[in-house]
């Protein structure tokens, strides 16, 4: 693995920021396991600074976000309809659905909290938006979320990675595949979970149609 003492630190940088960035905002990318990987790599490449590392993830976060939740304000539920017909994985009815639950439950802490979730991190700033949250609110979520999850994620990893740096050094694909899988489990959880939403929604729709037919 000494070809990955080639790597430019400032390419690592850009690619965790445009990614996250890209993800907040609301293209499905695999924001989590770009920053897991990136902080591993850190941990076993001296010319990457943590530090540096982790203030570009939380900047991705925060501009991402912010940039989602202004195009959810001017798009509206057009835009969303939009995104089912393109990303129906991501944006169909069951993830709309479950998402729209969490955020009339939550408020603002449906940002906060959903910077940690992998399919709620997608929707979190263009459907703040499209629900017109106020904006000092969404800013205030989105400013903690993402420096709270970017900067401890990066620290937590990195950390982890200098304890069991000489066994990453040997083995650090296997660190990689491990956060592959720990970025598939979370969106299988958030899969299922969409789609119980789903149906709970379904269900609360056809109890007044069953009362009129009545």
């Amino acid at each position: 693995m000494e070809w990955l003492e080639t790597v430019p630190a400032v390419s690592v940088y850009l690619l965790v920021g445009v990614v996250i960035g890209l993800e907040s905002l609301g293209i499905p990318l695999p924001g989590e396991i770009v920053l897991v990987s990136s902080a591993l790599l850190a941990a076993t490449q001296d010319h990457i600074d943590p530090l540096v590392l982790g203030a570009c993830a939380s900047a991705g976060a925060i501009i991402g976000d912010s940039i989602g939740y202004l195009i959810g304000r001017k798009g509206g539920q057009p835009l969303v309809n939009w995104a089912g017909r393109k990303f129906p994985k991501h944006f169909g009815p069951d993830q709309v659905a479950m998402a729209e639950e969490k955020f009339d439950k939550w408020g603002m802490w449906a940002v906060f909290f959903g910077r940690f979730i992998a399919l709620l991190r997608i929707f979190a700033g263009p459907l703040s938006g499209v629900l017109k949250m106020p904006y000092w609110k969404f800013l205030i979520a989105n400013v903690l979320g993402g420096v709270v999850w970017a900067g401890g994620t990066t620290a937590l990893i990195y950390y982890v990675g200098v304890v069991a740096e000489s066994w990453l050094k040997r083995f650090s694909w296997l660190g990689l595949v491990a956060a592959a899988l720990f970025g598939i489990g979370s969106f299988v959880v958030m899969k299922r979970r969409a789609t119980k939403a789903a149906a709970k929604r379904a269900a609360s729709a056809a109890k007044p149609a069953d009362a009129m037919a009545e």
